[in-house]
């Protein structure tokens, strides 16, 4: 009996040694995978905030706020990352925000800490970015980086450096002289409790020594491979454990020996089950998303490349969606990020309701999401699930004690029908959902031959937009005149961009004018076509020229300042000139707009409401801002026909524009029964093709009988 019990207890020592052998080996491989996915997240926390385009012009404006650094770059990368330090440098290598600690300190605090280990890495990134090729960025990345470790104030530490890039491509960027972002975590402190916590390693630390026999340790290298110490933490021995508990059992109750056995194998076995339990959890977590729970951009795009595969070999097939959120921003900004994660959690578990058990859902960006809808029998399977996905979204989320509405775009592309490789058929998703958000946003499309071509163009009328306004000698200001219903006269005049491209022809504005909005190029172009319209009209013997403005200018703080600058440059007096902006633009972009809009009232200058009755048409919204004038759309104008006795509407729209002390001009005037009706009914000025066409600057001045004067030089 006393040798079966030694037998017993020797091979009970020798499973505990194998089991607890296997423990090691397989819990020093997880944490091999944590550690590096740890240190890359850094790179990841700073993609959230410098590929962003308000980012882009902080830091590039002369007057840059440090207050919106703190809160962007800076102190906010310490609050939600748990960053050390970080740092803003210009295309230079100069440090011109710096913040430690959780504290805003000196610049000069870059090179005494951080710069010997950024310096290289920056020279490195820089010569990347020259190089490297539009677009050229693997799936996981928004923008390119250099990453090492180091010592940093005597800390070993993660350096990351990051270029502050635009995320929407309007912002004109030389490759290699972005401005750059480097992020400093230290690993001794914060950074080893937090995968301590995460992956419940016990005892975990930093130490500069190897770990001792009872320890593991994963060592930290530079790039260099250079030791800057260990991350250390005592194992989990589930069979050491298991023989402490049932050792005195064994040798206590020795005529129990058969039963200590089948306990002995019973812990060894739920040990063995912890241990896949946790390896399993590891895995998980390297694979989908820490905020949804949803697969993430690696497992998503290796489940794509198997399914698709699937696809070619048999007749069946695929959709791939691609999804963005629709004024998550406007949520994010108004009721902080905290909230925007809580409605990123809850679209993420309405997209999970909406499809089948065998369709993938999977987060690939900030508020962009994607889904892999598997054995599809035509298109009409993933239309169904695009109208069932809006009607979900777009229901009212309760964030943080009130309602918030977003809502959704997608872009469709099928498998293997549209592509069969994962790349191509991820690319023409992506133009599909960039078309329906260029469509007007909450709605779905299916990928098309045309849509590739219509990028290819509007691409190449990007390029060529850019170089056309490097001298603006390809643009002409045409002047369409405005007449007073009753007397007839004109009273003022509409000026009309026009591009007389080389290869094209003369382009409508309605081409190229989106595009310039876009990119940002919009403010450049309105800049040059304001200053031509009044030098030309302060010569005029009319009252007011009108010039169109984009929500994209009058966001922009200086906006005003510009305009009062160019009013007194060329001499026209403010009262003279009316800026007109869409009502739809007008009324979602209010609260950016309105502080321009007050100083140019504020000066005298004149607001108008273009295309009204096209949009929102409440009066209730104009109560809040000062407007002068509405235009009424020409769509209406166009059902005044003859043997009609007119339009109810556009004599509601005019009662109403009377009792609100506004004025009332209506466009597209093209026959005589429209002008009669329109006069009648107290319309106080028209605008259309029976009354005059756009004209360009000289035929307006033989209208007026002036000499014509030499054109004046771009300021644009």
């Amino acid at each position: 009996m006393a040798a079966t019990a030694l037998l017993i207890a020797a091979l009970a020592f020798l499973s505990a040694r194998q089991s607890d052998s296997l423990a090691f080996q397989r819990e020093h491989r997880v944490m091999e995978t944590v550690l590096a996915q740890s240190i890359a997240r850094i790179a990841h926390d700073q993609e959230g905030v410098t590929v962003w385009d308000d980012a882009v012009r902080q830091v590039r404006a002369p007057d840059r706020s440090v207050a919106w650094l703190d809160n962007n770059l800076g102190l906010w990368m310490r609050t939600y990352f748990g960053h050390d330090e970080a740092y803003v440098l210009d295309p230079g290598g100069r440090a011109l925000y710096a913040m430690r600690d959780g504290a805003h300190v000196a610049p000069d605090a870059y090179g005494k800490s951080v710069a010997p280990i950024a310096a290289p890495l920056v020279a490195s990134l820089q010569a990347m970015l020259r190089r490297r090729a539009p677009g050229n960025l693997d799936a996981p990345t928004l923008s390119p980086g250099t990453i090492d470790l180091g010592t940093v104030n005597g800390h070993p530490a993660i350096v990351s450096v990051k270029p502050i890039t635009s995320d929407t491509g309007r912002i004109v960027q030389v490759p290699g002289s972005e401005y750059l972002h480097v992020a400093v975590r230290y690993l001794d402190t914060g950074f080893v409790r937090d995968l301590a916590e995460r992956y419940r390693l016990e005892q975990a630390g930093f130490s500069h020594a190897p770990p001792p026999g009872d320890r593991q340790g994963v060592p930290l290298l530079s790039s260099s491979n250079r030791l800057l110490g260990y991350v250390t933490w005592l194992p989990f021995r589930p069979g050491s454990l298991m023989v402490r508990r049932v050792a005195p059992i064994m040798v206590a109750a020795l005529l129990l020996i058969f039963a200590i056995v089948a306990v002995l194998l019973g812990n060894i076995r739920r040990s063995t089950l912890r241990l896949e339990a946790s390896e399993a959890q590891a895995q998980h977590l390297a694979f989908h998303d820490p905020l949804t729970g949803l697969a993430n951009r690696a497992l998503f795009d290796d489940r794509l490349a198997f399914h698709l595969a699937q696809a070619r070999a048999a007749p069946t097939s695929l959709a791939l969606l691609y999804l963005d959120l629709d004024g998550f921003k406007q949520v994010n900004d108004t009721l902080g990020h905290p909230a925007g994660d809580e409605l990123i959690k809850a679209v993420a578990a309405r997209l999970s309701a909406s499809v089948r058990a065998d369709d993938l859902v999977a987060r690939i960006g900030g508020d962009e999401f994607a889904i892999l809808q598997l054995g599809i029998d035509s298109p009409a399977a993933a239309e169904i699930l695009c109208m069932r996905i809006i009607e979900e979204v777009s229901r009212p989320f309760d964030i943080a004690g009130t309602h918030a509405y977003v809502g959704v775009s997608m872009g469709i592309a099928l498998g293997p029908q549209d592509a069969a490789e994962r790349f191509e058929l991820a690319r023409k998703a992506d133009i599909a959902l960039y078309q329906a958000k260029a469509a007007g946003r909450g709605r779905y499309l299916f990928f098309a031959d045309e849509m590739d071509a219509s990028l290819k163009l509007r691409k190449q009328i990007e390029t060529d937009l850019r170089g056309a306004l490097d001298s603006c000698d390809q643009f002409e200001v045409f002047y369409q005149p405005l007449y007073s219903a009753r007397s007839g006269t004109m009273t003022g005049a509409e000026a009309l961009v026009r591009w007389h491209h080389p290869e094209h022809g003369t382009l409508s504005p309605s081409l190229f004018i989106p595009i310039a909005e876009e990119t940002g190029m919009v403010e450049q172009l309105g800049a040059w076509v304001l200053d031509h319209a009044c030098r030309a009209v302060v010569r005029w013997p009319i009252g007011t020229i009108a010039v169109n403005v984009s929500p994209v200018q009058l966001r922009n703080r200086g906006f005003a300042e510009e305009v009062l600058a160019t009013l007194k440059r060329t001499g026209l007096p403010p009262e003279r000139l009316e800026l007109e902006i869409t009502e739809t633009n007008f009324i979602e972009n209010a609260a950016s707009c309105q502080p321009n809009l007050v100083r140019l009232r504020a000066s005298g200058v004149r607001i108008a409401l273009d295309d009204f009755g096209t949009g929102y048409s409440s009066f209730t919204h104009l109560r809040n801002f000062d407007v002068d004038r509405i235009k009424i759309d020409r769509s209406f104008v166009s059902g005044i026909t003859n043997g009609t006795t007119g339009s109810p509407i556009i004599q509601a729209i005019i009662d109403l524009a009377k009792a609100s002390g506004l004025k009332v001009t209506a466009e597209g005037v093209e026959t005589p029964e429209q002008r009669v009706f329109l006069s009648r009914i107290g319309c106080n000025s028209l605008q259309g093709f029976l009354l005059s066409h756009p004209l360009p600057a000289g035929a307006m001045d033989a209208s007026f009988g002036l000499a014509p004067v030499r054109p004046p030089q771009p300021t644009a």
